[in-house]
């Protein structure tokens, strides 16, 4: 096998980073959209078939770059018709990415990082530690394989049309390669993805969130999950640093910087038996969120192996639901899918070196209730 450590990775360029790359080598800038265009349109892995480049130019790039995405190594799918893709890295962690079909679209959930450098109490990944942060070309990557994973796939219409950032991993603690992957799935001459199809999730890194707001018009999910900072502090430590308060202010600049007509926050709100799925949790979630445009995803937990928490019951998601749509809030109750498969929300694990020794710390935890 050939030594590939010194070539450049051609899938780790944004298009702006292509064309200075390609200015260095004093090549037009558009040398940099056919590249992209074949890379990402057409999904090729060999620079062979580049055919409107020059020979000498197709030469050049033979011998310095590759093609290099993470590997498919195993594809589950679910009794529902959600796929989970496992991805070996280079460096042998792996990761884990999630599509799942619908009539009206095909929504890839996409991982940044490596486990996860935060401790969300009821959440699988987090639970594996944490790594170290994607590249961009393995960002990419995923949706790179998925496009051409599913243009194998006999059945009719399987494309990936929206991407949501909610895989493994916090993406605005990875911002500079999420931001360039994401650059790239909302190009023209690479996925040209609809903006309002692009979302990133975060449970409230709020530099990160103003940076975001000033750099890329995307849609913005929050990990909220409780109504108020004791709560919150328990199932998102994070809050400890940037409490509700502060995430609210945050989210309302955020959509105040946006130039699009899209003028809401979506909050995801897992529901845990006992914990914050009462009709008290509800109402004081409704009086939270009065002042700032919002939609609220209330998502079934789903269980994983040694998690102290259960699934609150249906009854109790519909009344939580229905106090909020009776406060006058777009409330969508998420459908579980791929849970068979461990590929639903909070489940995602992937096999990662932990350098975070993050079992111990949940260990300690779990001795203290």
């Amino acid at each position: 096998m050939s030594d590939n450590t010194h070539k450049v990775n051609l899938l780790d360029f944004s298009h702006e980073a292509m064309k200075e790359w390609f200015a260095s080598l004093g090549e037009p800038a558009f040398r940099a959209t056919q590249v992209i265009k074949w890379l990402h349109q057409m999904g090729v892995d060999d620079v062979a078939q580049m055919t409107n480049l020059s020979k000498s130019l197709r030469a050049f790039l033979q011998e310095q770059t590759e093609i290099r995405a993470p590997e498919l190594v195993m594809e589950q799918q679910s009794a529902d018709g959600t796929c989970k893709w496992v991805l070996r890295l280079a460096d042998g962690n792996a990761i884990e990415t999630v599509f799942i079909p619908e009539e009206d679209r095909g929504t890839l959930c996409v991982s940044s990082q490596v486990g996860c450098a935060l401790d969300c109490t009821f959440c699988s990944t987090a639970r594996q530690g944490f790594n170290r942060n994607l590249t961009v070309a393995e960002i990419i990557g995923q949706l790179w394989i998925a496009k051409r994973t599913l243009q194998k796939d006999p059945k009719a219409g399987r494309a990936v049309t929206n991407v949501v950032m909610m895989g493994m991993g916090e993406p605005l603690l990875n911002f500079e390669p999420v931001v360039a992957a994401l650059r790239l799935m909302l190009d023209d001459n690479a996925y040209g993805l609809s903006r309002r199809r692009v979302t990133v999730s975060t449970s409230g890194v709020l530099p990160a969130m103003e940076r975001l707001a000033a750099t890329l018009d995307v849609a913005l999910a929050v990990s909220l999950h409780a109504p108020n900072d004791e709560l919150r502090n328990r199932l998102v430590p994070l809050n400890r640093k940037y409490p509700i308060k502060d995430l609210l202010a945050a989210c309302q600049s955020f959509l105040d910087k946006k130039d699009t007509q899209r003028k809401h926050i979506t909050w995801e709100y897992v529901m845990l038996d006992g914990v914050n799925d009462t009709e008290q949790h509800a109402r004081e979630l409704a009086i939270l969120l009065q002042d700032i445009p919002s939609k609220i995803n209330l998502i079934p937990f789903n269980p994983f192996p040694d998690t102290r928490y259960k699934r609150s019951s249906n009854n109790r998601i519909y009344r939580f639901r229905d106090i909020l749509q009776e406060s006058g809030y777009t409330v969508m109750t998420r459908k579980t899918r791929g849970d068979d498969i461990d590929a639903a929300c909070g489940q995602l694990a992937g096999e990662v070196n932990d350098r975070s020794r993050r079992e111990l710390h949940f260990a300690r935890i779990e001795q203290g209730h």
